[in-house]
């Protein structure tokens, strides 16, 4: 168990609400630094984060050291009251770096290798990167340990490389003899007796590298936790140095939301808090829904624990194919849709735009127009309005349903040659969130060996991969009278992603009380019919579009809540309910559109006793969240709509213009805009 769990590790600070960006002196005149500071105190930011990519600068040649100017950045800072958390600039090595020791460089898939003149260019297996990237953390962490300005640290920035290089074949050789312990065991996780794949030696074992055809999926999958074992023990490495300087002070790395390359969960369990990225695309009217999934899985990350929004946009970003700016008001929106659900702080990527460089066209808290403009004007008000949210720093956003999520099954769930590209992972994670989203309910995403007995309500939209033990999990939170609502193509294969022979979800069978035989994905959409619970809805409301299973009742107390309405599956099963010791398990055997969708879970939410906050439902761009005894309501449109509420916030109905916010307090019933 790791020590935060214990409540032993350093602990964000909690003066309040954290307000803050990422601060790049180096792109800037020396001579303009006070006034930035200046500038810091007018917007009300407490907090910046420095060094994030300046290798270069403080060792311009390797052995040859430079921190007078970090030395004079971080007493300013001081003396004008503003907290730092200090990087480790370890994300983007200097060009010396690639040039001596190339060996340090990744190489792609197909055996090119990737060169310095950007960013991230560094192999997670190399030993030179890994010993040169202790060498200038270990002086960072001696110097500024005692440092009045420092209250946190930040290690690297947004891990996510990958290489398939020799020297990271050696490393994953390695990894695969820690975990399987023999080359016998390897070849049976993998199945390596089909296309003549057996192993016979372990040095012919090589990352996925580009193939002929298909590669197998097994080794794609061993060799994606590999690569997310070896970021963990980068981060690790960098953090247990800084530990040996500071013990006083958290110390994590920001993460990138629902990121592909890397499992979040075991990174999470080495931070003293989750700290995370998240930039709201301004183009897309539902991305703040992505949004408020993300920072939901944040908390969860964390055992429920409130995280920090560690990067933000202000208004556009450059690194979109279209990069819409946000409209006035949007950037209070997002910060406080992270606030609501749980963040004790919230950050921008940067504090001052750049005038050159790849991201000279990325919003900043100053923009290239300077402090008399829009952009700095909202995020001056948005600062004294986080000062005034201080109380609920530490407060908690209380979850009684939970959404199970494992980047392992993802991984294996999106392989090549599987029945359908059409079924996708978030896009069923997000099927099955944004009824909950819609009716106001909080919502926690956790990893399926988490402890459940917090929750009312499970839900697995898309959970590949299952594990015995975390079957053997899920059957005794029903069993002790839980609900759990189970989604398509959930609970197939093992976790070494070879599938369960016997009808499917052969491992859950008896929980939910139905089990298929095939898995059709559609040519055509098909109708369903839902009997339980009635529902008046439209036919196009109730077609299934890509997906189905051919499915059958063996349970002596299952009923079917819908069937499919024609064609081959017509009359069978597509919805079903079963009774399990004191709780009930749901499944889903089909990709239900929205409406259809949304009456299934909310009985399951019915079924499972949770009160629902809003029950007519929310306008399609508003939120609404309830953290430490105070509702969000936050209209992310631009349209003006009014919202029903429960009368214990002392009003029935609130009107919310465009990207309006009103934060009700049940206590004082106080309400302010």
């Amino acid at each position: 168990m790791n020590k935060q769990h214990l409540g032993l590790a350093p602990v964000m600070p909690r003066e309040g609400l954290l307000f803050g960006a990422d601060y790049n002196p180096e792109q800037w005149p020396r001579e303009s630094w006070p006034d930035d500071v200046a500038l810091m105190q007018e917007a009300g930011i407490n907090l910046v984060t420095v060094g994030v990519f300046s290798w270069a600068q403080l060792e311009p040649a390797e052995g040859q050291w430079n921190f007078a100017w970090l030395d004079e950045v971080l007493n300013l800072l001081h003396a004008g009251g503003i907290k730092v958390s200090l990087a480790t600039p370890t994300a983007s090595p200097p060009p010396w770096l690639g040039k001596k020791y190339p060996q340090t460089l990744p190489v792609d898939a197909d055996g090119h290798t990737l060169w310095y003149g950007s960013r991230n260019q560094f192999n997670p297996s190399s030993a030179k990167y890994r010993e040169a990237a202790a060498t200038i953390t270990e002086k960072i962490a001696e110097r500024y340990a005692h440092h009045p300005a420092v209250s946190m640290w930040h290690v690297g920035n947004e891990l996510g490389q990958i290489s398939y290089d020799d020297e990271s074949a050696c490393a994953f050789r390695r990894w695969l003899m820690d975990r399987h312990t023999s080359l016998d065991e390897v070849n049976r996780a993998w199945g390596t007796t089909f296309w003549s794949q057996q192993y016979s030696t372990w040095e012919e074992i090589l990352p996925p590298r580009k193939a002929p055809y298909i590669g197998n999926p097994g080794q794609e999958l061993d060799f994606k936790r590999f690569t997310s074992d070896q970021l963990v023990s980068l981060y690790r490495a960098e953090r247990d140095i800084i530990r040996r300087h500071d013990s006083r002070h958290p110390v994590t790395t920001n993460m990138m939301g629902f990121f592909h390359g890397m499992d979040y969960f075991d990174l999470a369990a080495e931070t003293d808090f989750v700290a995370n990225d998240w930039y709201t695309d301004p183009g897309d009217r539902a991305s703040w829904q992505l949004g408020a999934l993300t920072h939901d899985l944040c908390r969860g990350l964390g055992d429920g624990r409130p995280w920090l929004l560690m990067e933000s946009a202000t208004s556009a970003v450059n690194w979109r194919p279209h990069n819409v700016a946000k409209e006035p008001g949007a950037l209070r929106i997002d910060a406080l849709s992270a606030v609501a659900r749980g963040a004790d702080g919230v950050c921008f990527f940067q504090f001052r735009q750049s005038a050159f460089g790849a991201e000279r066209f990325h919003s900043a808290v100053v923009p290239l127009a300077g402090a008399k403009t829009r952009v700095f004007r909202e995020a001056a008000a948005l600062g004294a309005e986080m000062a005034q949210l201080g109380h609920l720093a530490g407060s908690s956003v209380p979850s009684r349903i939970a959404i199970l999520f494992d980047w392992s099954s993802w991984w294996a769930a999106e392989s090549a040659a599987r029945p359908s590209a059409a079924l996708k992972v978030m896009e069923q994670m997000l099927a099955y969130y944004r009824p909950l989203l819609r009716h106001g309910l909080n919502v926690e995403v956790v990893h399926p060996g988490s402890a459940l007995e917090r929750f009312d309500l499970v839900l697995l939209p898309n959970l590949f991969l299952l594990a015995q033990e975390h079957a053997t999990v899920l059957k005794d939170y029903v069993a002790g009278g839980g609900h759990l609502l189970v989604g398509p193509f959930s609970a197939v294969a093992d976790e070494n992603a070879k599938l369960a022979t016997g009808r499917f979800p052969e491992i859950l069978a008896d929980v939910l009380g139905v089990t298929g035989e095939e898995w059709l994905p559609l040519a055509e959409p098909v109708p369903v019919i839902l009997t339980s619970p009635a529902a008046h809805l439209d036919a196009n409301d109730t077609q299934a579009r890509v997906w189905s299973e051919d499915l059958e009742v063996h349970g002596s107390n299952t009923r079917t809540l819908a069937y499919f309405g024609w064609g081959r599956l017509a009359g069978k099963p597509a919805a079903t309910a079963n009774p399990w010791g004191a709780g009930e398990a749901w499944y889903v055997g089909a990709d239900l559109p929205s409406p259809a969708l949304e009456s299934l879970v909310m009985a399951a939410v019915g079924a499972a006793g949770i009160d629902v906050p809003v029950p007519q439902g929310l306008p399609e761009d508003v939120e609404a969240v309830e953290r430490g005894g105070t509702l969000f309501l936050l209209n992310h449109g631009s349209a003006t709509c009014s919202v029903e509420l429960p009368g214990r916030y002392g009003t029935t109905t609130i009107t919310l213009p465009p990207f309006g916010v009103k934060v009700l307090s049940q206590k004082t019933n106080r309400v302010y805009s």
